[in-house]
């Protein structure tokens, strides 16, 4: 038995990931080539990343939010 509210999919997790990472870097004026240059990631990786392709590394992923001064927190269960 899952936790996981009923409409959860990672695929709209990665989607909702996409969408702020991409209006971030717009907002910034950054390419995805100066956005892979200053997170330490390839061009590539961050194409697919803003694509809102499900399995991208959460490490790496991590590191791109990071450079786009973006915070995510996460918080357990009361």
């Amino acid at each position: 038995m899952s936790n996981l509210p009923a409409d959860f999919t990672p695929d709209l997790l990665a989607a909702d990931i996409a969408r702020l990472i991409q209006r971030r870097r717009t907002e910034l004026g950054m390419s995805q080539e100066e956005l892979a240059l200053a997170s330490g990631v390839g061009r590539r990786f961050i194409n697919e990343l803003e694509g809102g392709k499900p399995n991208a590394r959460l490490g790496l992923t991590l590191m791109v939010l990071a450079s786009l001064g973006i915070r995510i927190s996460a918080k357990g269960p009361s």
